[in-house]
């Protein structure tokens, strides 16, 4: 990493890693599965100040090193961590199965994972009751990371909500696959033939993106988002708490969020929570 200009030249404190919070599975990789009110400091499984993300799903987490190792701990019960066995893990380790093979991005599902490569393959592993890993006719659940064959374009951007997944190739394709929208899209949509990509057990192409270029994609428990190169910001799913910025309780298709609603700013980035977003323009932030 280079140091800004001016920047002073004595040594810098040493990186660390704090974890705090539920912990039922062993999820804060702390060694126990107490709930901790305060952060505590985790062992040097790695160096802190390698570290490139951080994420968690329902009750596991996982972290990426700048040299593309994933660690991963907490609950396994259906082999998210993707260690080839489901107890569950207290500790940060190592996923050996992906040595050699450098991680990019890895997005936590509830109770499954989706790893992105630097190389821009895709691989699943944990739950595929809803198919949320993304493979055809695939078993019950995956201990092992396994290749989504079926994206056969690099892919630069994923992520994962409570039964669905996403992912966006390098020429701003997206795509969504796991059935978990789609019980709120019939419930909420009576009488309409919900989109293939909402249904679908493998990648599906998301209609209604035809004229845009998607850069990064987002998943909430029950929505999905896309950024564009444009900076517009489109969502669907569930609107149920309000974070799709829309009068419907359920939107089946892409909905770009108006431009007003972010002062006439394009977005330069976005978060996604459970059931809310948070997006950034050049100016400001803003809450959805």
């Amino acid at each position: 990493r280079e140091r800004e200009p001016g920047a002073s030249e004595a040594a810098p404190e040493a990186a660390v890693l704090f974890a705090w919070g539920a912990n039922s599975y062993g999820q804060l990789g702390l060694g126990h599965k107490e709930d901790v009110l305060l952060p505590q400091q985790l062992n040097d499984f790695c160096k802190p100040e390698c570290v490139r993300r951080i994420t968690g799903g329902g009750g596991h987490s996982a972290i990426v090193t700048d040299e593309g190792g994933l660690f991963v701990c907490g609950l396994n019960k259906d082999g998210q961590l993707g260690l080839g066995h489901t107890e569950d893990v207290l500790y940060f380790t190592a996923c050996r199965s992906l040595l050699g093979c450098p991680v990019q991005q890895v997005a936590c599902g509830w109770d499954f994972t989706i790893i992105l490569t630097e190389n821009g393959q895709v691989l699943s592993c944990g739950s595929n009751s809803f198919g949320q890993l993304g493979v055809p006719h695939g078993p019950r659940r995956c201990v092992v990371p396994q290749a989504i064959e079926l994206l056969k374009e690099k892919v630069v951007c994923i992520a994962a909500g409570l039964r669905h997944a996403l992912a966006a190739t390098a020429s701003g394709i997206v795509f969504q696959w796991g059935t978990g929208l789609a019980s709120s899209g019939r419930r909420l949509c009576p009488g309409q033939t919900l989109p293939l990509f909402l249904t679908a057990k493998e990648p599906s192409r998301v209609t209604g993106l035809e004229n845009s270029k998607a850069t990064c994609v987002l998943a909430g428990s029950d929505h999905s988002a896309s950024l564009t190169d444009a900076g517009e910001l489109y969502v669907w799913g569930s609107n149920k708490h309000g974070q799709l910025a829309s009068l419907a309780a359920f939107l089946p298709l892409p909905q770009k969020i108006e431009a007003h609603c972010f002062q006439n700013e394009k977005v330069t980035s976005v978060w996604s929570g459970w059931t809310h977003l948070v997006a950034q323009t050049g100016l400001l932030w803003l809450r959805a």
